[in-house]
């Protein structure tokens, strides 16, 4: 009877993730957490990640300050020293994201670790923080593109992680994330009336705009990103055509169709810039 229990306890075993070996931990830079339904119910798991985005801190144009910013913190956070979780918000393509994988890339070397975790995953926080505890490396725990709708579980989550569990305040982690809006949650006009005013002209948010704030601020840093002006998306054109090989002619009489490429879409951005870069070389790169 036993043989047969281990033999079925075997057989499931198959079905189940199985941890990271230590091999895998070390030959890998980032991570994703991920979910799989299994007859014990859905269970999350660690993947390593086969291509890591190789795009630099060198290659990200007109963010300077936010650039800085950025890598002076992991760099404290790397050798040790006090440093913030970093909420960075803004338009859409101006280089959020890619800061964050600009800074893995930097310094993986030093044992810098990125585990990407999806918003629907967030209620996994406490858990991803208790494996990633046990590791000597030093781990960013990236949520992309982040916005909450009301009620959401995994905003609780996030809070609980920032600031209001001691058990998901781990020494070896910390918490970058990038959104569109300022205050991670939708606003609206019926919001400004729980405000009031105190005899003396004092504004007070009532409690639907203090629970709004209540998760940006608990990021101990923030960075704005703002669509870059003609000459700026110019030069990230320029930038990107460089990078594909074309000459310094090409990349002038590029400029008028980069123009009319970010007019067709509404915007101009880094990404903007770096999709015209590929359609343009691809046409033109000898």
């Amino acid at each position: 009877m036993n043989e047969k229990l281990e033999q079925l306890l075997n057989h499931l075993e198959t079905f189940l993730p199985k941890p990271l070996t230590e091999k895998e931990w070390q030959s890998s830079t980032a991570f994703r957490w991920r979910r799989r339904d299994s007859i014990f119910g859905s269970i999350g798991f660690m993947q390593p990640v086969k291509h890591v985005s190789d795009i630099t801190f060198d290659d990200l144009k007109n963010i300077d300050r936010q650039r800085d910013a950025i890598r002076d913190n992991t760099n404290h956070f790397i050798q040790k020293k006090p440093a913030n979780n970093i909420l960075l918000t803004g338009a859409r393509g101006t280089g959020k994201s890619s800061l964050i994988k600009a800074s893995l890339h930097e310094f993986a070397s030093q044992g810098l670790r990125l585990v990407e975790v999806e918003k629907e995953h967030l209620a996994d926080l406490a858990d991803i923080a208790d494996i990633l505890a046990e590791r000597p490396e030093r781990f960013i725990v990236f949520c992309d593109d982040l916005s909450f709708d009301e009620g959401e579980s995994g905003y609780k989550a996030m809070k609980s992680a920032l600031d209001g569990s001691v058990s998901a305040q781990v020494d070896n982690i910390l918490i970058y994330a990038t959104s569109n809006r300022r205050h991670l949650l939708p606003e609206y006009m019926k919001d400004n009336e729980g405000y009031a005013y105190s005899d003396d002209g004092e504004i007070h948010p009532g409690e639907v705009v203090e629970e709004k704030i209540s998760l940006s601020e608990r990021f101990g840093l923030w960075l704005s990103f703002y669509p870059p002006k003609q000459d700026e998306y110019l030069a990230i054109v320029a930038h990107w055509l460089t990078h594909f090989g074309l000459t310094a002619a090409q990349i002038e009489a590029a400029r008028s169709e980069a123009l009319v490429w970010a007019l067709e879409r509404g915007s101009r951005s880094g990404r903007v810039a770096w999709q015209f870069a590929k359609h343009w070389a691809g046409s033109h790169a000898e």
